[in-house]
């Protein structure tokens, strides 16, 4: 008998994550993969990585995805739900902790702040411009300072002396680090004022004076660094929630969201299977002149049939026929 699952996957800009979910709810199987400025590829690549653990013995009733590369992702797969982070990150969150009243998501490129009261989501805040508050900036500190990101958090823990680095732009904060290495001070004390910059940059950013009401749950890959969890416990007075698969909460949201519409819909799934990883899909762009908002429309095409355009602001391009030609 075929195992019946779930599938979620998650692209972003710096990941791609994909979760293969069992109806208990429990995560059987997890990936996360560089996505590496090539979203189709390495989602095929996780697909197929999938289907060689598990071989044919497998059914997905159905599929969900999120994350910066939703749209391109639900196509591809075929996806029964397409559903935006704050979304997948607070059902996933709520899945974890139940009483859960505020969600903390760093990830490579962007970060995000979630309020939820009664179990639903009433205020997030999102900031996708500053580096000083993700987890690329931590990377890129680790290495100028030849430390494995592994190692990152363990420097700042046995820190005697924390520096006060200036964590509201990511340059400022570079240079303050190199002032502080020429002025004595140890990486230890200087990884851990980083750590505390950036907590700080991040509340002050996203939370912008609000109370941080517990119980708090931390996600996305950063919640992997010791310095940033005991920094955030620092400033916050309290204890934070850190998931077991925390890496990779949106798409686990993704697969409960598309367990819970297919089980209120009683619909068939519109997952492609494991073998759209073979599918000629492409992607090309155009700059719409119709109007002045000159609209950066997307194409997609599977096995050279145009399936979908995105990008639109006016809703014209979503609205023509799928057989129109690929070279309009």
């Amino acid at each position: 008998m075929n195992k019946e699952l779930y599938l979620g996957v998650d692209v972003g800009s710096v990941s791609t994550n994909l979760v293969l979910m069992e109806k208990s709810g429990d995560i059987l199987e997890k990936l996360y993969l560089k996505t590496s400025g090539h979203p189709v590829e390495t989602l095929k690549n996780g697909l197929s990585r999938f289907k060689a653990m598990l071989g044919n013995k497998t059914e997905i009733l159905a599929a969900g995805a999120t994350g910066s590369g939703r749209q391109l992702a639900g196509l591809l797969i075929g996806a029964d739900v397409v559903k935006n982070e704050i979304t997948a990150h607070a059902v996933a969150a709520l899945s974890v902790e139940p009483e859960v009243r505020t969600i903390l998501e760093i990830g490579g490129q962007d970060s995000k702040i979630i309020f939820v009261r009664n179990g639903v989501v009433y205020d997030f805040a999102m900031n996708t411009v500053c580096a000083a508050g993700t987890g690329s900036f931590l990377d890129r500190q680790a290495s100028r300072l030849d430390i494995p990101i592994e190692e990152f958090g363990g420097y700042a823990l046995r820190a005697k002396n924390p520096v006060r680095i200036a964590g509201r732009c990511a340059v400022f904060a570079e240079s303050d680090m190199i002032h502080k290495q020429q002025t004595g001070h140890c990486n230890e004390d200087i990884i851990a004022g980083l750590c505390l910059a950036l907590v700080r940059n991040y509340l002050n950013n996203l939370a912008k004076g609000k109370e941080i009401p517990g119980p708090v749950v931390f996600q996305g890959g950063v919640a992997a660094n010791v310095g940033i969890v005991a920094a955030f416990e620092k400033i916050l007075g309290s204890s934070i929630v850190i998931p077991r698969h925390y890496d990779v909460m949106g798409a686990y949201g993704a697969a409960i969201l598309a367990k819970e519409h297919i089980g209120e819909t009683g619909k068939k799934t519109c997952f492609h299977g494991f073998d759209c990883v073979n599918d000629n899909f492409s992607v090309k762009s155009l700059e719409c002149k119709d109007c002045p908002n000159r609209c950066e429309v997307v194409k997609i095409s599977v096995g050279g049939e145009l399936k979908a355009c995105m990008g639109d602001r006016c809703g014209k391009w979503n609205c023509l026929p799928k057989d129109m030609s690929m070279n309009a």
